[in-house]
């Protein structure tokens, strides 16, 4: 079992005593190493909690001796897993015919393209799952698709748990290093994380205005033949012999 070594609280260190760095503050000094995974695990399940603030803040901690390096990394990672494990058990209960049934209300969507994204998930899901975990943002959703497709659970868990590994050992590591400027890795994080976000809803503008584009064109093609329909058929109510010669037989 990794026990962390006593020493004088963050707080007398000169950490923030208020706010959300100050309760993960004060959540590892009271727990120590289950304190810091305490905090990861909210943060996997509620993503605006900033892992760019806990782990940073855990490596300094470290840092100091409130708990060891090994403990920070052990904890933290635990943390983790143990969070993602909660939202693929959530996915895996909502289930496919649940998110199928649900995806066939959304307006601007088609079933094709959840069958499309099953796919993709079929051939890349490993890497998604293991990759995601380095990604801001998708640290958390990624583990929701896994378990609606039922991703065989010990794989899930391993993967989750080396892609933590590495994504927690470098902000660890960089709060360790960088002492009482641990706070510099939340403002690099952040901006990385604003890209992403940035991102995504540039690709989610991008699809809106396509589908409704798509829809406007296929609208207009529906009216046209409707037009040409009534029109057809005036033009056939206005001409009785051209009716009758339509009936005659050569």
């Amino acid at each position: 079992m990794l026990v962390s070594p006593p020493s004088l609280p963050l707080a007398l260190a000169g950490e923030p005593a208020d706010g959300f760095a100050g309760w993960a503050a004060g959540l590892v000094d009271t727990l120590g190493g289950p304190g810091a995974g305490l905090a990861i695990a909210l943060e996997n399940l509620f993503p605006p909690l900033p892992s760019e603030v806990i782990l940073p803040l855990t490596g300094f901690a470290a840092g100091q001796g409130v708990l060891s390096l090994a403990s920070a990394l052990f904890w933290t990672t635990l943390g983790s897993v143990v969070g993602a494990v909660a939202l693929y058990w959530i996915g895996a209960l909502f289930g496919r015919e649940r998110m199928h049934a649900l995806w066939a209300r959304l307006p601007l969507v088609k079933v094709s393209d959840l069958e499309r994204t099953e796919r993709w998930f079929a051939r890349h899901g490993t890497k998604a799952v293991f990759l995601g975990r380095m990604v801001p943002i998708f640290r958390s959703l990624i583990s929701v698709p896994a378990g609606v497709e039922r991703m065989p659970l010990p794989v899930f868990v391993l993967l989750t748990a080396l892609g933590s590994l590495l994504w927690n050992s470098v902000l660890v590591m960089a709060g360790y290093w960088l002492g009482d400027r641990w706070d510099l890795v939340e403002g690099y994080v952040g901006v990385v994380s604003k890209a992403v976000l940035v991102l995504v809803l540039v690709a989610l503008a991008a699809f809106l205005a396509v589908r409704l584009r798509g829809r406007g064109k296929g609208a207009a093609r529906h009216g046209a033949g409707h037009g040409r329909g009534r029109d057809a058929a005036r033009h056939e109510a206005e001409d009785p012999r051209g009716r009758g010669q339509h009936r005659r037989t050569p």
